[in-house]
Order: C-alpha cells, then structure tokens, then sequence
C-alpha cells in the first residue's frame, strides 16, 4: 500500500506540473531533470564505498558548475559596475575554488588507491580527446553553429556523468576524474561562447576563474588526508554562497522581464528555492567545518526549544515566499528574498549544532545533496540544462549516500538531522547492565598473540583517524603478510567522519585496497579468524547493538569483531563511544585490553614484531 501511494503522488505530482506548466521550456526542463535524477541514482549505486570519499570530492568539484550562474551575471568593465554584477563576480569566483581545489584533492585520494604492481597509466593522454572536444566545438560556434552550443552542454554533462560512473572501481576511477574535468571545462567554454560581453569582460571573468581557481589549488595540495572532512565541508557552504549570490542577482537583473514573461512565477518560484536551500548549506556547512576542524565544541548543542525554533524558521520561510510569490514589487519580493537568505542560514546553523561529531558523515552528505538540488533550482530559474544535470547528479548521490550512513547507524535522517538518539529498534525497557572485569595485556602480550595467529583482522576507527596511526599499521601489515598470515581489514561505513575516510587513510599509507574489507564482506568471517585488533572503534564493534534490544544502538549493524578467538581492543580507555554507551565485549573472556595511545602504542607493536 506504502508502494503504491508514492507512485500514485509521483504521477499525480508529474501530472500537476505539466498542467502548471507556463511554456514548453519549463516541461523540457522537468524532463531533463527527471532523467538526470534517475541516471545519477543508478549511478552513484555502483560507486563502491571504498571510493566515497573521493565521490564526494568530485562532486564538490563538478558541483562549481555555479560558476556558470555567475558568469551570466557578470558585466561592467575591467571590474562589475552593477549590484548584480557584483554578486556575479564573487559567485564566479567562489565556485571556481570548488572547481580547482575539488579536482586537485579528488586526484591525490585516487592515486593512494595505485599498487606498486599496477600497470603504467598514461591519464595525460586524456588530453587529446578534451583538446579535440573543445577545438571542434570552438570551430563550430565561430562558424554560427547556434545550435552546438546545446549540444556542448549535452557533451558536458555527460561527462560529469562518467565522472561518477568512473568510480565504480579502483580501475576505472581516475578516468572518471579526467572525464568530470573535461565536462566541467566545457560547460564553462560553453557558457563563455554564448556571452555577448566586451573584451574587459571576458578579461573579468578569466581573473575570476583563475584566482579562485588558483586558491582552490593551493588549498588542495596544502590539505593533510585526515583534513579532508573539513575541507569537503568548506567547500560545500561555497556553493551554498554561490547560490544565494547568483539568485539574487538573477532577480535583480530580470525583474524588468517579469510583467511579460509567462515563465515569470516558475523563474520566482526557483529563485526563492535556490536562495533558501542555499543559506541552509552555506551556514550549516561552515558550521560542520568548525566542528570537524576543532573551531567548535563537536558534542551536540542542544538549544532549549530547538524543535519549536526550527519549525518557526520554516514557518516563517513559508510566509515569505507567499508573500514574495503574491506582491510582484521590486522592493518586496527583494525583502523576501533578504529575509528567506538570513533565516534560512539562521536554520542551517540551528540544525547543524544539534549534531555531534560522530553523525557528521550524515551531516556531510545531507549537506551534499543539498548543494545539488540548490544548482538544480538555479537551472530551472536560468533555464540551462548543463546545471540542471549536475545538480540532479549531485542531489542524487548525496541523498544515497544519506541513506547509507542512516542505515548503517539503523537510524532515520530526521532523526539525525534534528539532533535525535537512539536507533529505530531501541525498546522501551532498561538497557542490560554490564557484569564483570576487563583483562589488560601489555605490548609484549600482544606481539606474542599476534605471532601465533594464522588469520588476522583488524578493524580501526575515528580513533585511528585522530592518532595518524595509520603508517605503522600498514608496515605491521606488510611485515606479517610478509611471514604469510593473512591480515585483512574490516571497515564500517560510519567508521570515521566522512563516508570512505578510512579507507582513504589506508590507502595513503600503502595498505593495498583489495584487503580492505567492507562490513557486509567481512562480517561472516570473524568466526574463522584467530585474532582481531580494535584499534580506536567503539559503537561500531559493540555488541549491545545485537544483544540487547533496549540498548540505545539496538539493531545497528556492527562488526561482530567478538567471534573471533581473540580480540585485542586498543583504545586510551575504557570510556564508552559517541553513542554513550558501555561496551559488553571490553568485558568479555576472549578480549583484552591494550590501552594506550593508538599511534605510540602501534609505534611499539611494529617495533618489537620487527626485533621478534
């Protein structure tokens, strides 16, 4: 029944928008969007979780297609002369920091995943169908082949396309990055061919291009691995900014358009979404940035009467845009657009500080996909199919993306999103109470379990991420592969503070890809396995998900580390996870606790397993 009221609201929604529809061109975008919707679905499934992290990199990059917003505002001389202008050229500018640092950092994450015994790759050569691409089309619009232009953008959104599809495995991902280079590259080439502006123009946007694309380098190769969270954050509040500048720009300069254009409320109605979707990602990414780079307090910030607060910020959202929709007065529907940019980043910030630090793979990709639907409304209000794609492309995966943290937590994204505990299987009773007494081991201890084991799993945590231990672990691992055990990792996929951060990690260090496990491949292997070692993960290896129906994590997925014949827990101490919650195998009789450091305690396994 579920089922069938969504198709049914589906195809009624389909129906409505096509009886509302003011001109062709708005159901040739509906169309667009619908299919770019579908297709970056099934994309972004095939992405394996490994590549998650670099997914969201490229993303960002693609998502400074709002660049193109800015370039159509843009105009003047050598520098704006116009409000609209203006807020063109910083839009313009900001989007290409996106553009360059995304591209950038999404190259260094993909050459971790290289093994020595790769064959040669020659990605340079990628150069030559981009260099024919865009020569080809460049001789075409001088030759006043309008129609190309389309067909340009139809070329590049493609490629953004393959730039997601790229990533469906190790193989194929950094042609995935070329391809969303060349299609970004040829949207804007695109957008440029079709400016009618002076040669001081185009001297203009070149500047805007080149130094934010310049900033966006240099921050991209400063950036440490373990930074990336933060960055990938950052980066999103500015194609929030982006957003909110060129829909106000937009409006400023059409307005004149509005009393004899038929499209005139579907253009309204995309301007005012476009500006509140995107002061929500603005403010609530930098406010995700601060807690990710230690600026604020990552626990939860439970502000009294948050609900009510948000709801009233909604509400008052709502009224603006009716208001804005029903006067068609210049100086109105601009206070309603002023006033829909600083509540919603008001909200943005409200709903974001209610979140702690653990659920901020959700945070980022919720904030993601918002990015993408808030590109989709400015294609809608510029009528321009390259960002409707791109932003559908990114709406898509970021939305998935949502859902597969949620369900690896066993939690809804309202839940998380509004700052909520517990998992949708928490009971009502009392959660059980943990009997008995842990068993420590020393580094000497441990190096002699490790030595008689055959089989070997370690499953490391946000605690690995913090402690950078990822270095002597890799060489532990190379040593031990090297004495012919088999040692391989199991990763969860909320393990760390961005979806694939651990694997990125690991990557870097040297650990070959294709022995590191995901949760649902590794889980049924723990029975065979003789020792596995914890390092710095909690919730995520926690019984009492399974074990105790009442437990505040009941029924989330958890690596069954406690099947093992022996498990090693590393951590500083015996303190519960972000979740608050004790942990029944610290207590077991087949674990032991090595408590320490994570890095110096690794420091010290490699070297007495070297010296043994």
């Amino acid at each position: 029944m579920t089922n069938s009221l969504m198709y049914t609201t589906g195809l009624g929604t389909v129906v409505g928008f096509g009886v509302l529809a003011p001109d062709a061109a708005f159901t040739t975008m509906c169309t667009t969007f619908g299919l770019a919707g579908i297709v970056g679905y099934h994309t972004v499934w095939g992405v394996k979780p490994a590549l998650h992290s670099p997914l969201m990199s490229v993303t960002n990059a693609i998502s400074g297609i709002t660049a193109v917003g800015g370039m159509l505002m843009m105009g003047g001389h050598y520098l704006p002369e116009t409000t609209p202008q203006v807020l063109g050229a910083v839009a313009c500018f900001i989007s290409s920091i996106n553009i360059g640092g995304g591209f950038l950092i999404t190259k260094r994450m993909l050459d971790m995943f290289k093994r020595p015994t790769d064959p040669p790759e020659y990605n340079y050569l990628y150069g030559i169908p981009a260099a024919l691409f865009l020569g080809a089309y460049g001789a075409a619009a001088l030759n006043d082949y309008h129609n190309v232009h389309q067909m340009m953008y139809l070329a590049s959104s493609l490629c953004c396309v393959g730039a997601l599809g790229g990533l469906s495995n190790q193989d194929t991902c950094r042609v995935g990055n070329a391809l969303g280079m060349i299609g970004v590259t040829g949207g804007l080439v695109a957008t440029l061919a079709t400016l009618n502006v002076s040669p001081e123009v185009f001297a203009q946007i070149g500047a805007s291009l080149g130094l934010g694309g310049a900033i966006g380098l240099g921050i991209a190769k400063r950036i440490e691995v373990t930074d990336l969270p933060q960055l990938v954050a950052l980066f999103h509040s500015f194609v929030g900014m982006a957003a909110v500048l060129t829909c106000l720009a937009t409006y400023m300069h059409e307005y004149p358009t509005f009393a004899t254009d038929p499209a005139a409320n579907v253009i309204k109605t995309a301007l005012f979404l476009g500006t509140y979707i995107g002061g929500v990602t603005f403010s609530g990414s930098l406010v995700a940035y601060g807690k990710l780079q230690g600026l604020l307090d990552s626990a939860p910030l439970m502000l009294p009467g948050r609900h009510v607060l948000n709801a009233s910020l909604m509400a008052a959202n709502v009224g603006a845009m009716i208001w804005y929709m029903a006067d068609p007065t210049y100086g109105v529907d601009m206070s309603c657009l002023y006033a829909t940019a600083a509540l919603s980043s008001v909200m943005g910030v409200t709903l974001t500080v209610a979140i702690g630090g653990a659920d901020m793979p959700v945070v980022i990709t919720v904030l993601n996909s918002y990015s993408g639907w808030a590109l989709c409304a400015e294609g809608f209000m510029l009528n321009n199919n390259l960002m409707t794609i791109v932003g559908a492309l990114i709406g898509s995966s970021g939305a998935i993306l949502s859902y597969i943290m949620c369900k690896a937590m066993n939690r809804s994204l309202p839940n998380v999103i509004m700052g909520g505990f517990g998992t949708s299987s928490t009971g009502t009773g009392q959660a059980l109470a943990i009997t008995g007494s842990h068993t420590e081991v020393n580094i000497d201890q441990t190096v002699e379990l490790i030595n008689n084991a055959k089989n070997i799993i370690i499953t490391p945590g946000y605690g690995l991420c913090v402690a950078k231990a990822q270095y002597p672990i890799a060489e532990m691992v190379q040593t031990l592969k090297k004495r012919g055990k088999n040692v391989r990792f199991g990763i969860h996929p909320v393990a760390g503070r961005m979806p694939g951060q651990l694997n990125v990690l690991l990557a870097e260090a040297g650990v070959p890809y294709d022995i590191v496990l995901e949760m649902d491949e590794i889980n049924a292997d723990f029975p065979e396995t003789d020792l596995t070692l914890v390092i710095g993960a909690n919730d995520t290896v926690n019984s009492a998900a399974e074990d105790d129906p009442n437990s505040i994590i009941a029924g989330m997925p958890v690596l069954r580390v406690w099947n093992s014949g022996q498990v090693i827990v590393m951590k500083r101490s015996l303190g519960v996870g972000y979740a608050a919650v004790d942990n029944p195998i610290f207590y077991k009789d087949n674990t032991s606790m090595l408590l320490g450091d994570a890095k110096k305690t690794c420091d010290a396994l490699l070297a007495k397993i070297l010296e043994s």
